[in-house]
Formats: structure tokens, C-alpha cells, sequence
């Protein structure tokens, strides 16, 4: 295969035995029994045992773990007895002559196995020496197989590969910009694309009819497990596009994947939920829907009550909802945790009822309900005996969010062992920020459903906008795109942006827009969010090969660093006294 090797260690078998082979890979575990070596040799294929002797192999002697070497000798049978099943190649071993020490490995700062959990700190600092272990290697290979059945699927269906620029101007997608500075105009910046959304659209006004990319995306914002300040999304687009068009390619991408990285075909379509059916019915934008536990409407229930808790709120306008929570043992004590769960995510209280054998409620408030209300509640929230019920009365946003919540935290499983895919379609075309302005609910790129609902009554505009959820989890977002200049503009009007300043910032766009554009639509899927779920792993930061950590910060690099003075001044970039004093040197660095 090379220089160094005829074969990997996962391309030997029992049908090689006798034949004469070379390897090269890391030594992974040595141990001396009576004067034979055994050693276990890691390469990109997997590991084999390796048998030498060393009075007639001296470099064998020497040999530590991580030291990268080269094998060759005879592949055998192991000894009756001796097989390892849980080894891909357990039934053989390769009977070395010479072994050839290529490079010698430091002490370890951790060990390369699957058995030792290091603190992820050291980790990400060696992180060239955390790829090597088989869990995190095997998170690289599948990474690089979405990938390619990314690519298979799309090329196959006549898209265009096509790079967009890393360095753009600053637009508004919802986060904060990473900016660079110029130094041929100083005091100018470019931008950091945190998609390549104008750009792919203006592709469309090219006659490039069906585009993608795997981008490389910036966002300057907090990190989480499921995110990172630099990520990689699957960017698609296509003219003469409306949403079915764009589903229906996701769905035969995603399902390319999930084939090979789960091995599990996918039920074609994937189900649909509006977004107002999945706020009530789940509470969230972001079902999870591997269980049950839907939040029931009792506001009819309770209409007219003499509950005043109840009462109160429907009279200005709230409603009332819960969740049947199923059977629980749980103890008063981890009832009152619930209610102050529910507090902290901002509702003014929670009522939890435990339905009695003969159909009654122990509740604090039972004694405040008639058997009309006790009777309904059971009856909409379809509970039994022994059932966990827990209703909130708020503004219905509140009580979605907060029951959203509490259906998660009580139902929502550990791992992902089952997939559940779903589509949550018809977003509204803008949403109110806590100032009280209007803000996108995607990006004012986003064509309305209808125009003049959006002019007239643009809070209650719907969007061509759709996203993919998968486990409760956002994988990407997409929409039918503006493809006229004045709709654009009456979105750029209804958000507060002046003419003069959506000239400033997105000329160059609007002008594209002028030279019949074609309709169009698109949809950006996040691939280290959907690796991560299909692995079965916790956070992004394990399929990506050299993430950040919740900081922002690289330990392999130490990345972000400070820069010479001299650097900044030949940019024009001055520090303030104040970030001066915080990095403690006056100098600025």
C-alpha cells in the first residue's frame, strides 16, 4: 500500500495465514510474557497483536506505548484459547522478524484508550494525541462519511459545488460578527460569514440553479455543547425552488447518511409539525418527539372556575395547560422542587395533582375544583391512576416554555438510540424582541406567505421559513427566499431599517435583486450537530478534529492571544486603557 505497509491491521484475516506482511502504525500496549513480547499495533484500520522475540528483534526490547513503528513477519493463527472476540482480528496475530522503531513518543499526558476519560481540558491541549483513540478516530471517520454521502447525493442530483468568500461585509444574521481589519484601508474591517446566505442567493441570479457548499461559518457568541464559534454546515440552494422542493432534498441527503453512519433507512417523508402546533403541543420550536407527554389545553376546563388561581389568569387573557407526567413515586419534597423548577423558568407558580384510584386529585388546590374540573382535566391530559398531573396558569407563551421544559426534564431520554425526525414548518415571518421591537424570525431574507398580511399585520405574518429537528435538537433551518427588491424593501421597512441604511449595508445585494432574479429557496443543515447525534455523543466538540472549548478558546494553540503593538498600529487598531490595564501591560502587548 506504501513505503511502510503491505496492509492495515483490519485488512488481515485467517485467509492470510503464512503470508508475509509489513505494517506501521502506534504501539498501544506492551507486555513481556517469559521473554516474548506482545504488543498491540494501532493503525488507522484498527489493532493486531504482534508476537516477537526479542533476543533475535532487539529494537522489540525498547519498545514503549505511542512509539510509532514499522512490522514485518508472518500472520498466524493465535494458539487455541488465546482468542480475543471483542478484537476485529482476535483469532490471529502477526509473528514479527523485524521491527523498526520510527519515532520514539514522550510520557504520556493521558492514556490512548477508551477506558481512561481525561479531563477535556488536557484533552483539547493534546488533542493530535486524542484522535488517536479508537472512539474519537472512529468520530473522524464517520464525519468524513456524512461528508461524502453529502457530496455523493447532491453531485448525483446536479448541483454545483461552488466556494463563496470568507471575508464579506458585516450583515445582520442574528449574532455577533468576527471582524478582521484591514491594513491596506485602515480602520475598515471585513467580516467573518456566519452563513454564505447572500451570496448563494445572488448564485441563484447567476443561473446557478442548484448550488451547495460544506462552509466553514463564524458566529461571535456563547458556546455550548451544541455550539461552537466556528462551525460547518451543509449550504444549499435552488432556483425555480419552492418548500417542497427543498424537504424533499434534505430528506434524500439526511437519509443517505443516516443509512451509512446508523445503518437505519429512513420512512420517507419525514413528518410535519407548524409551528404553532409544536409550540402547543410540545412547547418548544424543537419537539422531541421519542415520548409522549404532550401538553394538554384545559383553559375550556377551567372556564368559569371559582379558582381564583386559575380564574385570575384567564380573565386577563393567560391560559391554563398541563402534562400528564405519567405514574411517579415522587415525594412532597420533589413535588415543591418541581414548582420552584417551574418558578426559575418564569412562571408565577405550578399546580401538581396525583390522580387518586377513584378518580380524584390529591392536590394543595383540590379542595378548589368541582368534580366538573377535576373530571376534565383527567379526561384532556388522559390520565390514570397513580399519573404525576402538573398545570400552569400564564400568558400562553410562559406556560408553554415552562411545561416545554418540565416535559424535558422528566421524559426526554439519555442517549439517542432512536431517531425522530421532524419538520416544523410555517414560522412566522417575525418575531417581538423584549424592547418590543420586531426582529426576524429567521433572516429578513425570508419571503412572507402573504405579502400584504405582512405589510398590514406583520406580527402575525407567516414565513416560508421550515426547520429540521431531530431529537429535540435543531439540525438547520431554511426558507423560500425574496426574490423581489420592493418586498425586500417593505421587510427592511417593518424592522427599522432605512433606505439609506439598507443601501449602506446591503447595496450590492438589492442591486443583484433588479436583474430578474429567479424564486428561489434553501436550507443550511449543521453537520457537526447531526455527526454528534448520530455518534451518540454528548457535544458537538467530539466529531469536530480541533474544537474550542465553552470559553471560546483553543488550548492546543491558546488561541486568542494577544498581538504585538506593532501589529496593531500598522492596522490602526489602538487598545483602550482599560483592556490595557486587564492584560497587564501598558504596552498593549
Amino acid at each position: 500500500m506504501t513505503a511502510y505497509r503491505t496492509h492495515l491491521a483490519n485488512d488481515l484475516s485467517l485467509a492470510l495465514a503464512g503470508r508475509r506482511v509489513q505494517l506501521a502504525g502506534w504501539v498501544a500496549r506492551v507486555r513481556d510474557l517469559g521473554g516474548i513480547h506482545f504488543f498491540d499495533l494501532r493503525d488507522s484500520g484498527g489493532l493486531v497483536q504482534v508476537v516477537v522475540d526479542p533476543e533475535s528483534v532487539p529494537a522489540a526490547s525498547g519498545l514503549r506505548m505511542e512509539y510509532c513503528v514499522s512490522v514485518e513477519g508472518t500472520v498466524r493463527a493465535r494458539p487455541e484459547g488465546t482468542e480475543n472476540p471483542e478484537l476485529e482480528t482476535g483469532e490471529l496475530e502477526v509473528a514479527a522478524d523485524q521491527v523498526e522503531i520510527l519515532s520514539r513518543s514522550a510520557p504520556l499526558p493521558f492514556m490512548i484508550d477508551d477506558r481512561t476519560e481525561a479531563d477535556e481540558q488536557i484533552r483539547l491541549r493534546y488533542r493530535y494525541l486524542d484522535l488517536r483513540r479508537p472512539r474519537m478516530s472512529a468520530n473522524l471517520r464517520a464525519r468524513s462519511a456524512c461528508i461524502r454521502a453529502i457530496r455523493e447525493t447532491l453531485d448525483g442530483m446536479g448541483f454545483l459545488d461552488v466556494e463563496t468568500p470568507t471575508l464579506v461585509n458585516s450583515t445582520p444574521e442574528g449574532a455577533r460578527d468576527f471582524l478582521v481589519p484591514s491594513r491596506l484601508r485602515p480602520g475598515q474591517f471585513y467580516a467573518l460569514p456566519q452563513s454564505p446566505q447572500l451570496f448563494k442567493q445572488l448564485l441563484m441570479v447567476s443561473g446557478v440553479e442548484r448550488y451547495y457548499q460544506i462552509a466553514r461559518c463564524y458566529r461571535d457568541e456563547d458556546t455550548r455543547a451544541d455550539r461552537q464559534v466556528e462551525f460547518t454546515q451543509l449550504d444549499l440552494e435552488g432556483s425555480f425552488w419552492d418548500r417542497e422542493d427543498v424537504l424533499a432534498t434534505v430528506e434524500r441527503v439526511v437519509a443517505e447518511v443516516v443509512r451509512r453512519l446508523r445503518g437505519v433507512e429512513l420512512s420517507l417523508p419525514l413528518p410535519r409539525l407548524t409551528h404553532s402546533e409544536s409550540l402547543a403541543r410540545y412547547g418548544t420550536d424543537k419537539p422531541d418527539l421519542r415520548f409522549g407527554m404532550e401538553i394538554g389545553d384545559l383553559s375550556s376546563v377551567f372556564e368559569g372556575t371559582g379558582f381564583r388561581g386559575f380564574g385570575g389568569v384567564l380573565g386577563r387573557g393567560g391560559v391554563v395547560r398541563g402534562i400528564n407526567a405519567g405514574p411517579r413515586g415522587f415525594s412532597r419534597a420533589e413535588l415543591d422542587r418541581l414548582v420552584d423548577r417551574a418558578k426559575a423558568l418564569g412562571a408565577a407558580g405550578l399546580v401538581w395533582a396525583v390522580v387518586q384510584p377513584d378518580g380524584s386529585l390529591r392536590s394543595p388546590v383540590a379542595k378548589f375544583l368541582d368534580s366538573g374540573e377535576i373530571g376534565g382535566t383527567v379526561r384532556v391530559l388522559g390520565a390514570s391512576p397513580g399519573d404525576v398531573l402538573l398545570l400552569v396558569a400564564d400568558r400562553e407563551k410562559i406556560a408553554a416554555g415552562v411545561l416545554g421544559a418540565l416535559r424535558l426534564d422528566l421524559g426526554q431520554p439519555p442517549g439517542h438510540d432512536a431517531l425522530r425526525f421532524v419538520w416544523v414548518v410555517d414560522f412566522p415571518v417575525f418575531e417581538q424582541t423584549e424592547a418590543g421591537d420586531l426582529a426576524p424570525s429567521h433572516h429578513p431574507f425570508t419571503a412572507p406567505v402573504s405579502v400584504d398580511e405582512m405589510r398590514e399585520r406583520p406580527a402575525d405574518a407567516v414565513a416560508h421559513a421550515y426547520d429540521l429537528v431531530l431529537n429535540g435538537s435543531e439540525l438547520g433551518s431554511g426558507s423560500v427566499r425574496i426574490h423581489d427588491p420592493d418586498i425586500q424593501r417593505s421587510v427592511f421597512e417593518i424592522l427599522g431599517i432605512s433606505a439609506e441604511e439598507a443601501e449602506s449595508r446591503f447595496g450590492w445585494f438589492l442591486e443583484g435583486l433588479r436583474y430578474g432574479t429567479p424564486p428561489h429557496a434553501g436550507f443550511a443543515v449543521g453537520i457537526d450537530r447531526l455527526v454528534s447525534i448520530l455518534r451518540d455523543e454528548p457535544s458537538i466538540r467530539e466529531v469536530i478534529p480541533f474544537p474550542k472549548t465553552q470559553s471560546g478558546a483553543d488550548p492546543l494553540t491558546t488561541a486568542p492571544t494577544r498581538v504585538a503593538t506593532a501589529h496593531l498600529a500598522e492596522l490602526g487598531i489602538d487598545l483602550t486603557p482599560a483592556t490595557k490595564a486587564s492584560l497587564g501591560d501598558e504596552a498593549g502587548g
